[in-house]
């Protein structure tokens, strides 16, 4: 449970095993090793994996099906197109010239 989690965490970053390694300052192999199941982390080891995915330490053992790490912040839209607020489409933050067409694509609804 716990590697499979851990497998679709670091996959919804588009990090590589060894960039979350580096991260939690653990070696590549100690993460694989949680990864598929082989070791189990200590309790500083699994507050710190939670911590990194801002998920909570029973949703990474399989007690808690809600992933809390979904970033659904409520955001007014004109805070994100105006530039207050940082806007992403699939990870990736939309440039500023994107933004003003979906402006104008917006106010072409009113």
């Amino acid at each position: 449970m716990l590697g499979d989690r851990l497998k679709d965490l670091r996959s919804s970053i588009n990090k590589t095993q060894e960039m979350v390694a580096a991260d939690l300052e653990i070696s590549r192999a100690n993460y694989s090793h949680l990864e598929n199941n082989r070791n189990q982390p200590d309790s500083e080891t699994l507050l710190k994996l939670a911590g990194y995915y801002k998920v909570s330490t029973d949703y990474l053992l399989g007690n808690d099906n809600v992933n809390k790490s979904d970033p659904t912040e409520d955001i007014a839209l004109d805070d994100g197109l105006d530039g207050h607020k940082p806007m992403t489409y699939r990870g990736k933050e939309i440039p500023d010239a994107d933004k003003e067409i979906l402006k104008r694509i917006l106010k072409g609804l009113e």
